[in-house]
């Protein structure tokens, strides 16, 4: 009894050390790349896996085809109905998926528009009285 609980209670601090281990890693990564912080929300897709659900390409300089992600996203919600015998898990991570890709997109063109505002200058609407 003894031999067979000092096996567990050794695997489970190697699993431990492993996990401690992974973590730190990524932690390191994420402190070279500033930018690698914002790949997870809170839904927890990278833009990656959301782009693999979905089965897009990825946006490319903050640019997507969002007709085409709306398309697939639509399809695939549709089949995954779980009145009609689909996943409502997979409905929710289609539907995150969705939502990533529009975020990086928001944000690609939120940077874009402040570095326009850099280079040309800030222009404020001015509204006239009549």
């Amino acid at each position: 009894m003894v031999i067979t609980g000092s096996r567990v209670l050794g695997r489970a601090f190697v699993e431990a050390y492993k996990q401690a281990a992974a973590s730190h890693k990524y932690a390191q990564q994420a402190a070279k790349n500033p930018g690698a912080a914002t790949n997870f929300t809170s839904s927890g897709l990278t833009l990656d896996e959301a782009c693999k659900i979905l089965n897009v390409a990825p946006p490319k300089g903050g640019k997507a085809d969002m007709e085409d992600v709306m398309a697939r996203f639509k399809k695939l919600f549709d089949m995954n109905e779980p009145k009609n015998g689909g996943s409502f898990y997979l409905q929710s991570k289609i539907l995150r998926a969705r939502e990533r890709i529009e975020m990086e997109v928001r944000e690609a063109e939120r940077i874009a528009e402040r570095e326009r505002e850099i280079t040309e200058g800030w222009k404020p609407k001015v509204y006239k009285d009549r």
